[in-house]
């Protein structure tokens, strides 16, 4: 069984410099800055978006469909017979230029994270510390609280003593 004291833990003076940064940064209001965009990061979202999204699928999968009926049927003169290797060429290189555009999409939305994840734990570490904080501050009040109790009860018992002597 620990023993319990009555000394309240003190908040380390570090903490208390840190809490104080942070209450003058307030990392709650703070909004996160993103950079403007250029060209080539509206482009590259654009392209995620679509690329990433079920009619883009659908229409993918219908255009591929309708090249490979054309082809074994043999519309047009079968342009691209069955190993359909212009088809795979220009599978390729779509994969080719959408991936890295993709990637850089996602490496943008990744730093925005981020800064968002560092946010957050500066609004959390704040809140950490000001509660321990109040748990100090109510420690010593609750301290001086049984102080004065026990002065009070002292002091009546004092006044009882006088009282019985009294008698």
């Amino acid at each position: 069984m620990t023993k319990h004291t009555n000394t309240p833990p003190i908040i380390a003076e570090e903490h208390k410099t840190l809490l104080q940064k942070l209450r003058v940064q307030k990392p709650a209001h703070q909004k996160i800055h993103t950079q403007e965009k250029n060209l080539g990061a509206k482009v590259s979202d654009a392209v995620a978006a679509t690329v990433g999204s079920w009619p883009f699928i659908i229409i993918q999968s219908s255009l591929l469909f309708l090249w490979i009926c054309a082809n074994i049927l043999g519309w047009v003169k079968a342009w691209d017979p069955y190993p359909f290797i212009l088809l795979n060429l220009a599978l390729s290189f779509q994969a080719a230029y959408t991936a890295p555009i993709i990637m850089m999409s996602q490496n943008r939305e990744s730093q925005l994270d981020r800064a968002k994840a560092e946010k957050d734990y500066d609004v959390n570490l704040k809140a950490e510390l000001e509660i321990e904080l109040l748990h100090e501050k109510m420690d010593m009040m609750r301290e001086q609280e049984i102080k004065r109790l026990t002065v009070l009860v002292e002091e009546l018992s004092e006044a009882v003593l006088k009282l019985k002597k009294i008698e």
